[in-house]
């Protein structure tokens, strides 16, 4: 038995292992020379285009897989000598592991521990509040909470920071801008077929009586189809609400060269696989939904996305909107015109504020101070690191009122927004071009702030939400809904697995195993959800943090030929 107490058994060993890493060293360095040798010597083509092409891509990726290998190598070697015989060896295990990024169930288990956290804090603020009512307790109720809180914002600070001391950061980073980048090509030899006459076709017909988000969610489900049954989105948008002359006068085409499904004779859904082109209804009163349809993900992606984001199916969504909203020049100058009279800074929270038609019908109003509330969070935990020089929000709303009741309110925070947007979008001003150019600088600096707080019963705060996760690695823990959880309208079932057993405790909640499939009705924000165990047929509270989300893989087209990476280098 190893005795570690012992110095010269200890040194032992330490010597033992110098030595033994020398051997790996040198193992590392034959298998580069044999790499090269088998990923090189079947490189040859006969000339023809395609195969040159191949061969091109090939040699790319076996390039960079020797640089990997090279430089492997050589940081081990580098770290054996720096060791000379001090006894001492501090072997970096990036240096054997570089490049493959951090495992599925490090990633899953990292944000499993960040999200019962905040369920932790959620139960016992809940439940603490319930004593309040005990004027003897009061003052030493809220103590406890104020401590509890600052208990809570330290191990959520602290997770934040294990994603970014584990090495993987950048892999992170690049590998999201990598499937991101995929999708986006995907998407677009998707739309330009080369022969748009034969091309199999979906129609999809914007003219649906409802806000800007909600039609964008519409196209969005759109190209969703057209991405899983391989046709290419014709979008009919004459008469549009927001401007008459369609979606292609304030965007750029979904296509460039295919735009019309010609005089071809366009089917209902549900209409037969082999019809040449169908036309989609509004997903609201979509019969025979098909299992693509969000929250699902491709599955030839999944492994992929879950590495660096905790909620691909709102990542998903958000490279259809990235593929869709892209502003022609005109309206992009109008929006940058906007930005740049405003002082937009970041640190800084987006806070948006859906009132008018919504409020009393779909979702409950929510005062200011509601929202703020996870403002002042934010920066709380954020000065963990440092002091901040200004507590910035840019605060976006239908409401003109709301922004002036919040800088009278919270004259210690710097307010960023234009009321002119907020009057434009009043529901008699909505739908005209100087609204929607409002709405887009609104979505665009919300996507932008570090962290949201809004209402996800509102289609323009998911979008936010959306555009947030399809423009950054991972914005899953980036934001706080005030009512609903994460949702796309129209959606397949929502489901979360039992990982832990419960057994009932009272009439309100429900017992479940381990494996059980919950569908969920929503989170209350007090360490339950309301959902469906799909065994028993039970409904009602479910403890959250013993589930975790079932995510929907479905084999979506692979498009073989689309490259998987494209060549950055710079030809010489």
């Amino acid at each position: 038995m190893l005795q570690w107490g012992a110095p010269a058994t200890a040194r032992n060993f330490a010597m033992f292992y110098l030595a033994r890493w020398k051997h790996v060293a040198v193992v590392l360095l034959f298998i580069w020379i044999l790499v090269t040798y088998l990923v090189i010597s079947p490189l040859r083509c006969s000339g023809n285009p395609d195969e040159v092409a191949e061969y091109q891509a090939r040699l790319r990726h076996v390039s960079t897989q020797l640089d990997t290998l090279r430089q492997q190598h050589t940081n081990l070697i580098a770290q054996i000598k720096s060791s000379g015989s001090s006894g001492k060896i501090n072997i970096d295990p990036s240096a054997l592991f570089a490049g493959d990024g951090p495992s599925e169930e490090y990633e899953t288990l990292r944000r499993r521990i960040y999200t019962n956290t905040k369920e932790l804090w959620y139960y016992i603020k809940s439940e603490l509040r319930k004593v309040l009512n005990d004027n003897d307790k009061t003052s030493r109720i809220e103590a406890v909470l104020k401590d509890v809180g600052e208990r809570k914002r330290s191990l959520l600070f602290d997770q934040q920071k294990l994603a970014e001391i584990d090495g993987h950061n950048e892999w992170r980073r690049l590998e999201a801008a990598n499937v991101s980048d995929l999708i986006q090509r995907r998407l677009k030899y998707l739309q330009n077929p080369s022969d748009c006459r034969e091309a199999r076709k979906v129609i999809c017909n914007l003219n649906k009586g409802c806000g800007f988000g909600c039609q964008l969610h519409h196209i969005a489900y759109c190209l969703i189809f057209a991405y899983a049954t391989e046709r290419t989105l014709i979008l009919q948008s004459r008469g549009w609400r927001y401007n008459t002359k369609g979606w292609d006068y304030v965007f750029y085409p979904l296509s460039d060269s295919c735009t019309s499904a010609y005089e071809d004779k366009a089917l209902q859904w549900p209409a037969s696989y082999d019809a040449k082109v169908i036309s989609l209804p509004f997903i609201d009163s979509m019969s025979q939904k098909p299992k693509f349809l969000p929250l699902a993900i491709p599955k030839d992606l999944a492994h992929r996305i879950l590495r660096f984001n905790g909620d691909p199916a709102s990542w998903w969504v958000g490279q259809m909107i990235k593929f869709v909203l892209r502003p022609r020049t005109a309206m992009q100058k109008a929006i940058n015109e906007t930005i740049a009279r405003m002082s937009f800074k970041t640190p800084i929270v987006g806070v948006h504020v859906r009132r008018t038609d919504k409020v009393g019908t779909e979702a409950a109003f929510h005062h200011i101070h509601e929202y703020m509330a996870h403002v002042a969070q934010f920066f709380d935990t954020l000065e963990l690191d440092g002091p901040v020089a200004a507590r910035r929000v840019y605060l976006a709303s239908d409401d003109a009122n709301v922004l002036e009741d919040a800088r009278r309110k919270y004259p210690q925070y710097a307010f960023e927004g234009d009321a002119g947007i907020a009057k434009l979008a009043a529901t008699h001003r909505r739908y005209t071009p100087q609204s929607l150019t409002g709405l887009l600088v609104d979505l665009h600096l919300l996507a932008a702030c570090d962290f949201l707080v809004a209402t996800f019963s509102s289609q323009v705060g998911r979008v936010a939400y959306e555009l947030m996760q399809a423009n950054r690695v991972d914005a899953s823990e980036s934001f706080f809904s005030l009512d609903d959880i994460y949702y796309f309208g129209g959606q397949n079932a929502h489901d979360r697995v039992a990982v832990l057993p419960h057994d009932a405790s009272g009439a309100q909640d429900i017992s479940f195993k381990v494996g059980d499939m919950i569908g969920i009705a929503g989170n209350h924000w007090n360490g339950y959800g309301r959902g469906t165990n799909r065994r028993t047929n039970a409904n009602g509270l479910i403890p959250w943090y013993k589930t975790m989300e079932y995510l929907v893989l479905y084999p979506f087209p692979e498009y073989k030929e689309v490259p998987l990476y494209v060549d950055t280098r710079q030809e010489q």
